[in-house]
């Protein structure tokens, strides 16, 4: 950020460091959105989004072109919003993300809420992450069910 009188604190995540585009305007902090190619308002969730963007295309080679951000899909007709989805190139779902802000413990109740935004989605892979603690679930046709795994899966090449 070009700014030599101002500091900003952001918090460090458990994830690889870069330095994404800030700007400040109109008293609000931005950040560049190299998806969507434009600027977003920074909120602790949209810091934890990016940083996953980041992590995943240039730490794990998954094609930008295949993510979806804040993808709308109806669930008891009301509207919902998934953080990030990244899709297979059949275009078939293939990993959910659900973030949350560092503050926020990952929970059942995250848990529930990325399971209802994938009743729609069908994802093999889940992911629910406040920036510091990652949750990678695999769906088992074994178990029918989603298990923990220890790492992400790789990228849907």
């Amino acid at each position: 950020m070009n700014t030599q009188d101002q500091t900003i604190n952001l918090p460090g995540l458990n994830l690889p460091h870069f330095q994404p585009e800030l700007k400040r305007t109109d008293d609000k902090l931005w950040i560049f959105d190299s998806l969507r190619k434009k600027h977003l308002i920074l909120t602790p969730e949209e810091w934890v989004r990016q940083h996953w963007i980041n992590f995943l295309i240039n730490h794990h080679d998954y094609p930008r072109g295949l993510f979806s951000l804040e993808k709308g899909l109806k669930y008891n007709q009301l509207t919902k919003r998934t953080d990030l989805i990244v899709f297979t190139r059949e275009a078939k779902p293939y990993l959910l993300i659900e973030c949350k802000a560092p503050s926020v413990k990952i929970d059942e109740r995250t848990l529930n809420q990325a399971m209802v935004y994938n009743q729609n989605l069908e994802c093999q892979y889940l992911v629910l992450t406040n920036g510091l603690v990652h949750i990678f679930l695999e769906y088992s046709e074994n178990h029918k069910r989603f298990v923990q795994k220890k790492d992400l899966p790789s990228s849907p090449k």
